[in-house]
């Protein structure tokens, strides 16, 4: 997957918008205003963190050695660095669509319920 289909994939997902609040080179996917995608521009291959499950991310991490690891600049148990160009694309997908359920679920009942309603 490269970094057009990446974003295409994100700002595709109901309640979502983009921007770079942190600098010119990490552009930042949020979901009712939580964070559930990062993409590091400035990479090459591009990379992206993503939220995961932590048992999963132990597997990943094994399957996926030194394309998938430990969030970059965020927390290693729940964020995952993945290769967006060196995994398979389904995967990738996969990992957003994880990511983005994960940050759904932990949003507060009256915000899921508005994003129902987007």
């Amino acid at each position: 997957m490269n970094v057009e289909q990446f974003r295409d994939y994100c700002i595709a997902k109901k309640g979502v918008t983009e921007s770079f609040p942190f600098d010119n080179d990490t552009l930042v996917f949020k979901v009712m205003n939580k964070m559930f995608a990062l993409l590091a521009l400035e990479k090459n291959p591009p990379f992206a963190n993503l939220k995961c499950d932590p048992e999963r991310s132990v597997g990943l991490r094994e399957e996926y050695d030194g394309l998938i690891y430990g969030g970059y600049h965020m927390n290693k148990t729940l964020w995952n660095f993945v290769s967006i160009e060196q995994v398979p694309h389904s995967l990738v997908t996969d990992l957003i669509d994880h990511s983005y359920e994960l940050i759904v679920a932990s949003l507060p009942k009256k915000t899921q319920a508005e994003l129902n309603n987007l």
